[in-house]
């Protein structure tokens, strides 16, 4: 009776613990293809492990045919009646076309100085757990307010170790977090293991050498689901959190920044 909101209910609700939503973070490379299909099966064990996963794809543009996360983002959030009618897109994985709404919440954020991430609590508070998946451009901005660390799949030969240096610098450039880099072993000879090794330590001497700090890197079969398992998991350890409440973080360096990359499961 003597709350001082003002109803009995608003007040119960103020020493209620805010939600707080997982982020995962998979650069998209300029190859489509590349990495892709193993995305699907990390969301897939995700979603086994009970978290509701949905994907804001910032690789796919909103249209009025196949609408997405801008749509979302020109409504009000406290609608109830919310929703996407994603017609031949639906499907058990929800996969959200979000190029356009990422890029509005990244100029948003910059201009008023806010971090990006907690608008999209409202519309995404039923989920589990959020992957954005995105250039390494596209996500630099997006994650400068959280301790995510991003997947960056490691595509074939010096190509795909140049590509994945590249979106390596452009995360640390706009928030100095360090990666966690995965190259996929199609085969199981020794020969491909040894390029595959070969190529991560070079793409590892290059970020210690001109980004100032170490890469963690695994190694993931991509026929094997102990594998993908592993790596599902390792991206749930280093994914961070959003909350109406988040507080900014400061901006570093990935010298400053202390290791926390998991260990192998």
């Amino acid at each position: 009776m003597l709350d001082i909101a003002f109803h009995q209910a608003a007040g119960l609700h103020s020493f209620t613990p805010q939600s707080e939503l997982r982020v995962v973070a998979v650069a998209s490379q300029d190859n489509a293809g590349t990495g892709l299909e193993t995305l699907w099966q990390i969301c897939a064990s995700l979603q086994r492990l009970g978290y509701p996963v949905v994907v804001l794809d910032g690789t796919a543009q909103e249209t009025d045919e196949y609408p997405g996360l801008l749509h979302l983002l020109q409504q009000a959030p406290w609608n109830e009646g919310v929703s996407l009618n994603m017609g031949a897109m639906a499907s058990s994985l929800a996969v959200i076309p979000a190029a356009k709404g990422l890029l509005r919440i990244s100029r948003e954020a910059s201009r008023n100085e806010t971090a990006p991430l907690p608008c999209l609590l409202p519309y995404f508070r039923t989920y589990g757990l959020i992957v954005l998946h995105a250039p390494a451009a596209t996500l630099g901005p997006l994650l400068t307010h959280t301790a995510t660390v991003p997947l960056v799949v490691m595509g074939d030969g010096s190509a795909g170790v140049l590509t994945s240096y590249k979106s390596l610098k452009q995360i640390a450039v706009h928030t100095g977090l360090p990666c966690m880099v995965a190259a996929l072993l199609r085969g199981t000879t020794p020969a491909e293991r040894r390029k595959t090794q070969h190529a991560l330590m070079t793409l590892q001497d290059c970020a210690e050498r001109h980004l100032g700090g170490p890469v963690r890197t695994t190694t993931i079969a991509t026929q094997n689901p102990q594998d993908l398992q592993r790596l599902a998991l390792q991206l749930l350890e280093n994914a961070g959190t959003i909350s109406e409440s988040l507080t900014a973080l400061p901006p570093s360096n990935l010298t400053a920044m202390p290791a926390h990359f998991v260990r192998s499961h």
